[in-house]
């Protein structure tokens, strides 16, 4: 399985951040990765990393609509994401589900939006500090997958501890394994065979120095990176590690 590194880049980046695409490319064309590699910039940045980026990479998306279009005032639906250069589209981060009420119905609505479009979703779960503390990580993640997932199995899952993004704070390599274990066989469960092909990338405050551990962990197929990813010297550490 060819393991895929992704980075968010959240609400980061005016055009001037694009040297750090030029930088990425040049890097990547002249040492090519064995992983796939995605940015998932602002939707204002889209065409131009596409453009830059070509087929030495992907763009993508932070979030769509689940319609198509309509009086949706500031919101972008799947089609235009394709349109703009875009290949993914992540979709249920934590971010959008504590910030923008996002429920598991609305980001299963946007992954079958994605597909439809053309899209290659990357849905995101995981837990709370107060779920872990609980016990009730592993039955929140399996919750979380069941409501949110798409029918067909063409989609990447994220799995993202959420007292983990952005704090410096990351699970134990056993805790790691257990979540991506226990998130494999519900993948098998719900979609047979087909379910041990659909990668499980891990995010929360992944980097250079921790990549390579966390990376070597059964079922760890790659890594959805967010501030690591805005530094193309950074976020190479992190995809050569893989």
């Amino acid at each position: 399985m060819k393991a895929l590194i992704a980075g968010n880049w959240k609400m980061n980046g005016l055009r001037a951040a694009l040297s750090e695409i030029d930088a990425l490319k040049g890097s990547l064309q002249s040492a090519p990765s064995s992983a796939e590699v995605l940015v998932c910039p602002p939707a204002t940045l889209i065409a131009e990393c596409a453009e830059k980026l070509g087929a030495v990479a992907g763009t993508g998306g932070q979030d769509c609509h689940a319609e198509t279009s309509g009086a949706f005032t500031g919101d972008l639906s799947a089609a235009m994401l394709k349109e703009a250069g875009a290949s993914y589209v992540i979709v249920g981060h934590s971010e959008r589900r504590a910030g923008h009420g996002e429920t598991d119905a609305i980001v299963n609505a946007k992954a079958e939006a994605a597909l439809n479009a053309g899209l290659r979703p990357v849905v995101a779960i995981g837990e709370t500090r107060e779920e872990r503390k609980a016990g009730e990580a592993i039955a929140v993640l399996e919750r979380q997958l069941a409501g949110s997932r798409p029918q067909t199995a063409d989609f990447d899952l994220a799995y993202e501890p959420v007292w983990a993004i952005g704090t410096g704070l990351t699970p134990s390599i056993s805790d790691i394994a257990q979540a991506h274990a226990a998130l494999r066989a519900a993948l098998v469960g719900h979609y047979g065979e087909a379910g041990r092909a659909i990668r499980i990338l891990y995010g929360g405050s992944v980097k250079p120095a921790n990549a390579e551990e966390i990376l070597a962990v059964e079922d760890v197929n790659g890594a959805l990176v967010g501030g690591a990813s805005l530094k193309a010297e950074d976020f190479l550490g992190i995809i050569r590690a893989a």
